[in-house]
């Protein structure tokens, strides 16, 4: 349904697609293989899942759809465009709705392509990671740099005009001059959107294995003998933004660099505080300050359709609002606004976090200008400690 949405509340959906060709060796998310017949009647369930949901969200209007996973594009076009219209016909879905889905090269092709453009998806968010050939083996990545760049290129060519490329810097073995050229290679292409994130190394991974301990101590301050340094690690961020800026990419959030007015509206909104609707196997939501999330085990999912319940439903109290409002607002560049806060909580920032901020703008971390509160350089290289200081 696409109506005028006065008076309703915004909401951004998010599906996820758990399946994938085979996991990554760093990769931590709820994703696995599965046959197509597993596929098949997981789709239909989420078919059922968007329908019951959608009953009770009249009152919402959807500014944004993301397809996540796993690998969506691992999914039939035609499942793909099925997915899009239980969704028009279920939720009062913006006119101009940026809906997003993540593609892995080696998934993709021209079929699929036609099918996302006639199903209404506008950007693709395509995970490349890495443009050496040797860094992508030593993930664990089902494709090369090379079909990633047919796949970029037949994107172009069909009429994508909004593509974001996931890269990851601070590898195992990487040096500062490696990052280097895959950053060239991607901005040769010049994407709309970049999402450059560091590597975390994620208990339960074949890279927590091999090297766990490498990260631990590099968390220590030791020296780590595969991963980067830390001080390399902070040299490949500094580049990028560097890079980045030279090439008229503006970063608006710690790990995301768009050209103006390509930022992506979903994850936005997350940081933002607006209320997100999850769909599928294991994902999250948060409506009206109340966090809810469906179950992680995928025959348990299958078994509940159509009857989806909601598990570890928690209402935020006052003070995990607070603390959400500032370390999500806090990741944005532009940082959060001093009139925001009090209008929500009828109090100003100082009144509760008096002492974190008068500390955190003593150390060069924290800036206060024109009524917001943001990250200096310096706050953004230790991010994790700025927002910690904020949970209460």
């Amino acid at each position: 349904m696409e109506r005028n949405h006065e008076k309703r509340k915004e909401l951004e959906l998010y599906l996820h697609i758990p399946f994938c060709v085979r996991k990554c060796n760093y990769c931590d998310f709820l994703s696995m293989p599965a046959e197509e017949e597993v596929r098949r009647h997981y789709v239909n369930c989420l078919l059922e899942e968007i329908m019951q949901r959608g009953e009770s969200c009249r009152e919402y209007h959807v500014s944004t759809v993301f397809f996540g996973g796993g690998t969506p594009s691992l999914l039939a076009g035609v499942q793909i465009a099925e997915l899009m219209e239980a969704i028009r016909s279920s939720f009062w879905v913006d006119s101009d709705a940026e809906i997003t889905i993540e593609c892995n090269p080696g998934t993709l092709d021209r079929q699929k392509l036609l099918f996302y453009q006639n199903a209404g998806i506008n950007r693709l968010s395509i995970g490349l990671q890495s443009a050496s050939n040797r860094e992508l083996q030593l993930l664990g990545r089902i494709h090369n740099c090379e079909q990633f760049l047919e796949n970029y290129d037949l994107a172009r060519k069909m009429g994508f005009e909004n593509i974001n490329v996931d890269l990851i810097s601070a590898l195992p073995g990487q040096k500062t001059e490696d990052w280097e050229y895959t950053l060239k290679k991607v901005l040769e292409l010049r994407p709309e959107h970049i999402s450059a994130y560091s590597l975390m190394v994620e208990e339960g991974t074949p890279f927590y294995e091999t090297y766990g301990q490498d990260a631990e101590c590099r968390e220590q301050g030791g020296h780590p003998r595969e991963l980067p340094e830390e001080e390399t690690e902070q040299e490949m961020y500094l580049l990028t933004g560097q890079m980045l800026a030279e090439k008229g990419y503006r970063r608006y959030e710690i790990s995301n660099y768009a050209r103006p007015g390509r930022e992506c509206r979903h994850n936005t909104g997350y940081w933002r505080g607006i209320s997100y609707l999850g769909l599928g196997l294991g994902s999250s939501s948060l409506m009206d300050e109340t966090r809810f999330s469906n179950t992680r085990n995928m025959e348990e999912y299958l078994g509940q359709c159509p009857g989806f319940k909601r598990e570890n439903v928690t209402v935020l109290g006052k003070t995990q609002q607070m603390e959400e409002f500032m370390f999500l607002g806090l990741r944005m560049t532009e940082g959060i606004s001093r009139e925001e806060f009090q209008k929500k909580f009828q109090v100003e920032p100082e009144g509760i976090y008096g002492t974190a901020l008068q500390k955190l703008c003593r150390e060069n971390m924290l800036k206060q200008k024109e009524g917001r509160i943001y990250l200096t350089e310096q706050g953004i290289l230790v991010s994790n400690y700025v927002l910690s200081q904020f949970l209460l």
